[in-house]
Parts: C-alpha cells; structure tokens; sequence
C-alpha cells in the first residue's frame, strides 16, 4: 500500500468530508445553530440561559445569607454557658 499516494490523500479529503455532512445532520436533527451563525447573529438562549442563572445565583446567595445566620445562631448556643440557655429558653416560655 502507498501511504504518500493521491489515493491516500483522497481518501483522508473524503472522510473529513463525510464527518462534516455528519456532524451538520446532528446539528439540524438537535436544532443547533451553526457557528458562524451565532458569531453573527447571538445566540438568544444563551442570553436567557445567563439571566436564568443570574436569578439562580441571587437565590441561592439569599439561601448562604439565611444559613450564615443560622449556624451562627447555634454557634452562640453551643458557646454559651449552660445556665444562660435554659433562662433563654425559660424566658420564651
């Protein structure tokens, strides 16, 4: 077999030729944009992904906050002498 033959050389062009139609017919069967079309024109749902995971984020930094507080709390019970807990507890009673 001749490795350095234009048949060697077809046959590489042939493959990277067939992945591309491929790989264009999973694009079109998922509904994903080519890329130069989204360097063109934006990709919309990377948009609404990013405002989505921004409301995430905020949510979740309200959840730290409201956690923070908590472990707080039971850090100063779990320092706090025994006595001055129970007239805590006593008290809310």
């Amino acid at each position: 077999m001749n490795w350095g033959g234009p048949g060697f050389v077809l046959a590489i062009i042939a493959m990277a030729m067939i992945a591309g139609v491929v790989k264009a017919a999973i694009r079109a069967k998922h509904g994903i944009a080519k890329d130069d079309e989204l360097a063109r024109h934006g990709n919309p749902d990377a948009e609404r992904q990013a405002w989505l995971m921004a409301q995430q984020n905020e949510q979740l930094q309200g959840k730290i906050l409201r956690l923070e507080e908590r472990i707080a709390v039971l850090e100063r019970i779990a320092t706090d002498p025994a006595t001055r807990t129970a007239r805590e507890i006593d008290a809310l009673r």
